[in-house]
């Protein structure tokens, strides 16, 4: 699993962090994935939605696995934009 992208939610864009594209697998890519943190400040990932339902929901390991590498490809991509503006 690796993070395509990602993209940091601009401030007042509430519980959402950030908005990303995942490599699951070799076989499945998601875009325009959401990460979110709960109110009881975990993390929580959705999939964007098409004619009012869920594209896809994942199962909590996977979920789990997929904001860890989000929250660290967003650190990655925040120390980047520091050295740069540095």
């Amino acid at each position: 699993m690796r993070i395509i992208s990602i993209r940091p939610e601009a401030p007042g864009g509430g519980n959402t962090i950030a908005r990303f594209d995942a490599e699951i697998s070799a076989d499945v890519r998601m875009f325009n994935l959401k990460l979110v943190r709960s109110r009881d400040g975990s993390l929580r990932v959705y999939a964007p939605s098409a004619y009012g339902t869920n594209v896809a929901t994942f199962a909590p390991e996977l979920a789990a696995d997929l904001a860890a590498e989000a929250m660290k490809s967003l650190g990655e991509k925040t120390k980047n934009a520091a050295r740069a503006a540095a």
